[in-house]
């Protein structure tokens, strides 16, 4: 299993903004295009004393489920234009990680 991390920094007034953008709209065209091993995605906010931090970690089951995503230059972010445009600072490039031991937990 792949573990694919990015970030992007807001202003505190762009957040609320970028957040719409990245739930209304790109988690959803990233859903539609029914990705072959695309397992599932995370978004998450971190708020800090000058900006808004925020992360994706998507996760899918193999590398070659990531390059079927972004293509053979898969390190290359996927931030669309409007997402772009509220983002103070983003990681150009995005992290992979073999995932070793995930640990599903019961209720």
């Amino acid at each position: 299993m792949i573990c694919r991390l990015w970030r992007g920094w807001t202003t505190k007034e762009n957040a609320d903004a970028y957040e719409r953008i990245v739930r209304g709209q790109v988690i959803p065209g990233i859903e539609e295009r029914h990705i072959p091993g695309f397992l599932s995605i995370d978004l998450v906010r971190r708020e800090r004393k000058d900006d808004v931090e925020f992360m994706t970690l998507m996760w899918f089951d193999a590398l070659s489920s990531v390059k079927d995503f972004m293509g053979e230059d898969y390190d290359v972010a996927h931030v669309p234009a409007d997402a772009r445009a509220v983002l103070a600072d983003f990681d150009e490039r995005s992290a992979h990680y073999e995932v070793l031991d995930r640990r599903d937990q019961s209720p």
